[in-house]
């Protein structure tokens, strides 16, 4: 879309803006009903046609995907919930359940949100506190949260009958914004530097080399009952890079190098010749070697995580994702299945509710004909203009049927004519901060500027040219 199109949308996007962001310091999900005063009523009544411009429109966009961590917390935590439901329908009856890793997505998120000046700071480092002090109370496994935690009382909510105790991924999403935040306010006023030293203590008492399990990998579950049960070895490529980063750099419980080179990358054995229309995967993806995985591998680990100049011996990781982008939106403009709106301004293939339940939706092996908005959206540093025409089409084109309280609703098909009023934290939450790093790299520029990771990531033979933002060299 052309600059001139957006004209004289500015008013109309901060009065939706305010609607947006009402009620910061007490922070009570809106009420899920379907009426004609429901939450998503009043979003789709003030959604903008038109903007000032296309800063004002990224502006808005980010905003609104912001608003599931802020108006849409669970009260207690200050957290994501696993899910919210504008339908009102829990099945699991889960409204009260957040999730660790989209917390840790919804984090990053606070923070540009601060930055930009939709979130007041004060409030914003409120709301932290609470989170950081909800955190240091709630169950931990060898100062490791579980997937699933019970918002009201810090408990663990079981992700499945033996996987109810630690996670370390979700763990590492979570602390991966978290470090963020520590950060951003380290050199603050005495609030923001208490801030940051909680955060700093939650950080320090993760046992990160207890799930090495006593060998040279790492231990995605831990149970209370059921120990080791789960068996689930950290082996690349998938989501997971950020958990061995975060374990070689951790300041009190650190992993050896070895673990990353001989578990993570298989002994050299993750990288791959294999090439879809004419991108190289350079790594192999786990179970989806041909076409790719799912594009949240390109997302999750790297909200924080600069894959810009960043290379160790398997990889040069722009081009890894850079690459997993492109042919993940290749594929949906080839659309081998011939699905109804896949194009060249409709695409991304990733995990996310599907027609009858939930599913890592991917190129070829797993191809249901949804669509999933955050797949396009959250790449948008990887595919600027591929992304630039998806968000087009899903805000301006799909427009009413799309859109509601906290942006985009989770996935759509045309196919099967299903829009669901659904969101899910782990896709709504990861689509401001790529946005954000992709306008200005902030959250690139605090992650990669933690004195810790800078340590690790040349502990595990990592180099990182700093031309595209501003920190040190760690060569």
């Amino acid at each position: 879309m052309q600059l001139n199109q957006y004209k004289t949308g500015l008013l109309l996007a901060l009065l939706a803006g305010g609607i947006l962001f009402g009620a910061c310091n007490n922070p009570k999900r809106e009420a899920a009903n379907t009426g004609e005063n429901s939450s998503d009523t009043l979003a789709v009544e003030n959604r903008p046609n038109v903007f000032a411009s296309e800063d004002e429109f990224l502006d808005f966009i980010q905003k609104s995907h912001i608003n599931y961590m802020w108006n849409g917390a669970e009260p207690t935590s200050g957290l994501a919930p696993e899910r919210i439901h504008i339908d009102g329908v829990y099945p699991q009856n889960d409204a009260d359940v957040i999730t660790t890793g989209g917390s840790g997505f919804g984090i990053a998120g606070l923070i540009v949100g601060i930055e930009r000046g939709f979130i007041p700071r004060k409030e914003g480092v409120e709301r932290l506190h609470r989170i950081a002090d909800f955190l240091a109370e709630a169950d931990r496994y060898h100062g490791v949260w579980a997937h699933w935690i019970h918002g009201p009382t810090g408990k663990t909510k079981a992700f499945s009958s033996k996987d109810n105790g630690a996670d370390l991924v979700e763990s590492a999403f979570l602390v991966q914004g978290l470090l963020i935040a520590r950060e951003y306010f380290k050199e603050g006023n005495e609030n923001e530097q208490a801030l940051a030293g909680k955060i700093d203590q939650l950080w320090r008492e993760m046992e990160w080399d207890w799930f090495l399990n006593g060998q040279d990998v790492l231990f995605w579950h831990w149970s209370p009952d059921h120990g080791w049960e789960m068996n689930f070895p950290l082996e690349g490529y998938n989501e997971c890079l950020i958990t061995y980063i975060l374990a070689a750099s951790s300041p009190t419980h650190p992993i050896p190098a070895s673990a990353y080179h001989n578990g993570w990358a298989r002994g050299g054995n993750i990288k791959s010749d294999a090439v879809a229309y004419g991108h190289p995967l350079v790594l192999k993806h786990n179970g989806a070697e041909e076409y790719g995985g799912p594009l949240f591998w390109a997302h999750y680990s790297y909200i924080g995580l600069s894959p810009k100049g960043l290379k160790d011996r398997y990889a040069d990781y722009w081009q890894l994702n850079r690459n997993h982008a492109l042919i993940n939106h290749d594929y949906c403009v080839e659309n081998p299945n011939g699905f109804e709106g896949y194009a060249d301004n409709c695409w991304g293939l990733t995990a996310s509710y599907t027609v009858n339940g939930y599913t890592a939706h991917m190129p070829e092996k797993n191809d249901r004909g949804v669509i999933t908005p955050t797949a396009a959206l959250s790449s948008f540093p990887y595919t600027p203009e591929e992304s630039k025409k998806a968000l087009d089409h899903f805000y301006f084109g799909l427009g009413d049927k799309l859109w509601g309280t906290y942006g985009f609703y989770d996935a759509f098909s045309i196919q099967d004519d299903w829009f669901p009023r659904r969101y899910l934290a782990i896709d709504q939450l990861t689509i401001a901060p790529m946005i954000e790093n992709h306008r200005t790299g902030l959250l690139w520029d605090l992650f990669m500027g933690a004195p810790e990771i800078q340590e690790g990531l040349k502990k595990l033979g990592f180099t990182y040219n700093n031309e595209e933002l501003r920190i040190k060299n760690i060569q």
